[in-house]
């Protein structure tokens, strides 16, 4: 980032390569690097992605940020990044081997998604999976990455079947690792459903009343869910989800308190930084300054 002023938000898009399987892309650590200069982007700047990104190390340590928390990937260890998060490679690239696959929203099957609870955020953790699991790990992403690349074997329309399964044998098998992590915060219907709503509509409204009235649970129904499920209440939930886009937009756009706060729903700057403040515990401007590493 530069200290002197905003680095604004790379906004990544999902590119096809010329003869790949649409929606899906598998490559290493090195593809990444010509594929990001291919397309003028800093492979190094912080960027919001319109799909998901899979990271899994082999050798050497890579260091990446995702929503302001920094972790430390080491052989064997994976990340997954969802689309709307920020993330950010933090170490070169060229010291650490790896693999990276993408792939987008709606690429795998609703029975898959579900299952593997692909579109739920409930915080970016590296993966390590371990023995017999990190093996089958391993050889899953092995024979994905062999049957990417041999697209002239089958017909296309069987090839991309043949990936979209393996890549959701790998996604299943991940979230299986996530939820043994202590990394599941799935809970049930109730809470996935008000999850969904609430990455849809946060900007929209603050209140839990409206969620409520929108599913079809009583608003005690869906606090019991979410205490169940995140550990907090369901008016801490979205508060903590708008606190989330509020950090992001500070950093990593030039936009005013005024205008980000109107962004996020907020009928005034005032109120905007009364909500920062007592959730933040500081003002917007003074969490602007430390996270750019500016003097106040």
């Amino acid at each position: 980032m530069d200290k002197n002023g905003p680095t604004d938000i790379t906004e990544v898009p999902f590119r096809a390569t010329a003869g790949a399987p649409p929606g899906v892309e598998v490559f290493g650590f090195g593809a990444l690097l010509a594929r990001a200069r291919g397309h003028d982007i800093d492979p190094y700047a912080p960027k919001r992605l319109a799909f998901h990104e899979l990271i899994a190390v082999r050798t050497g340590t890579l260091r990446c940020s995702v929503d302001f928390t920094e972790h430390q990937l080491t052989p064997g260890s994976w990340l997954w990044v969802r689309p709307g998060q920020i993330s950010q490679y933090r170490s070169d690239l060229t010291l650490a081997e790896g693999s990276i696959v993408l792939f987008l929203p709606g690429f795998l099957s609703p029975a898959t998604a579900e299952a593997a609870r692909v579109d739920q955020y409930d915080g970016t953790l590296p993966l390590a999976p371990q023995g017999a699991e990190g093996d089958a790990v391993r050889r899953v992403l092995e024979l994905l990455e062999s049957e990417y690349r041999q697209l002239a074997g089958l017909p296309l329309e069987v090839h991309i079947e043949v990936v979209r399964h393996l890549l959701a044998v790998l996604v299943l098998r991940l979230a299986q690792v996530r939820g043994a992590q202590g990394g599941d915060a799935s809970g049930g219907a109730a809470f996935r459903r008000f999850q969904q709503a609430v990455e849809r509509d946060f900007a929209r409204t603050h209140r839990v009343d409206d969620y409520a009235r929108q599913l079809g649970y009583s608003v005690r129904t869906l606090t019991r869910a979410t205490h169940a499920a995140a550990g907090c209440g369901a008016k801490r939930y979205i508060d903590d989800r708008v606190l989330l886009e509020a950090k992001r937009l500070l950093v990593h756009t030039g936009l005013t308190s005024t205008a980000i706060g109107d962004r996020l729903g907020f009928p005034d700057a005032t109120v905007f930084t009364k909500f920062f403040r007592q959730r933040a515990g500081e003002t917007p401007a003074a969490f602007r300054n430390q996270a750019r590493g500016n003097r106040p």
